[in-house]
């Protein structure tokens, strides 16, 4: 039995279609955009639409920009020899927080994942090797710590290393605040394996 009308249902069922987006959360998401000012939905409107139309690939990192290039890469304080590779525009955000790195990123825009039909042609490698063609001293790989993001980090690291160009890899481990009786061996081992010197 419907409980909304045909418009209702349809805002409904377009907004849970959305990553993240329950069909209780899409309902709240209805309503409150029915109950706004209609210059209100229609500006969320036309930024979605706009964005749609104007945001593509940086030029030189492949994140998602509205320019040419994005911020990061036309930052000339940005160091462009040192590039960190990332699975998404995300994890890039994540880096950034931190305000510690100064490089310049690429974004491979997924990993490889052969049981989901995903092998390195269909994620951003030949344009990360495009760049190395350029004077690169490192690369980081920073692909996350799943079974895709290390085969990923294998695959380029096996790429990268025969240019000459060193190669690095995230650490990773025990996150703060965490038990050491409660976390896995695979990530206790990393975690040693990436210790450094106090």
């Amino acid at each position: 039995m419907d409980y909304y009308s045909n418009q209702i249902s349809q805002l409904i069922e377009q907004l849970a279609s959305l990553p993240g987006i329950g069909v209780k959360t899409a309902q709240r998401l209805a309503f409150y955009i029915i109950d706004l000012p209609e210059d209100r939905v229609k500006k969320l409107a036309d930024t979605i639409v706009g964005a749609k139309h104007t945001i593509r690939y940086c030029k030189q990192c492949l994140t998602l920009t509205d320019q040419e290039l994005c911020p990061i890469c036309n930052n000339p304080a940005r160091n462009q020899k040192m590039i960190m590779v990332v699975e998404n525009p995300r994890d890039m955000t994540a880096y950034e927080k931190t305000g510690k790195y100064e490089g310049v990123y690429h974004v491979l825009h997924g990993a490889i994942s052969p049981m989901l039909g995903i092998g390195p042609g269909e994620i951003k490698l030949k344009e990360l090797m495009l760049r190395l063609e350029k004077e690169v001293d490192e690369v980081i790989i920073a692909t996350n710590s799943s079974l895709e993001g290390e085969t990923t980090a294998m695959y380029i690291s096996k790429l990268v290393k025969p240019t000459g160009i060193k190669v690095s890899r995230i650490a990773s481990g025990v996150p703060v605040g965490g038990d050491l009786e409660y976390i896995d061996e695979v990530t206790l081992l990393r975690a040693l394996e990436g210790r450094v010197v106090l």
